[in-house]
């Protein structure tokens, strides 16, 4: 599986690839200059329960932390997932400016 990062100054998206077939993605707006909106998690009914979800999301976080970005997590999957402590360091709410 690869993950390609689509960025852009309203929005962006992590998708994830396979045999250069779209198989899942992250989507994120922007609302604030260091603070993205993860707005949306899809994957594949076939790629579901593979961890496609899980590595599209840490990617998201790797890329946030290098770039000292906070998440503000909206979807369900994402909202679920930030209950982990191991995301406090990115949580917009746990690390909110």
């Amino acid at each position: 599986m690869e993950v390609v990062h689509k960025n852009s100054a309203k929005n962006g998206l992590f998708v994830a690839q396979e045999n250069g077939q779209r198989i899942g993605y992250i989507s994120y707006d922007w609302l604030k200059p260091n603070v993205l909106g993860l707005m949306h998690t899809v994957v594949s009914p076939e790629y579901r329960g593979h961890g496609v979800a899980k590595t599209l999301l840490d990617t998201t976080v790797k890329y946030a932390r290098e770039n000292g970005i906070l998440i503000h997590a909206v979807c369900s999957y994402a909202v679920r997932e930030f209950q982990k402590s191991e995301y406090d360091d990115v949580n917009y709410f746990k690390q909110k400016p």
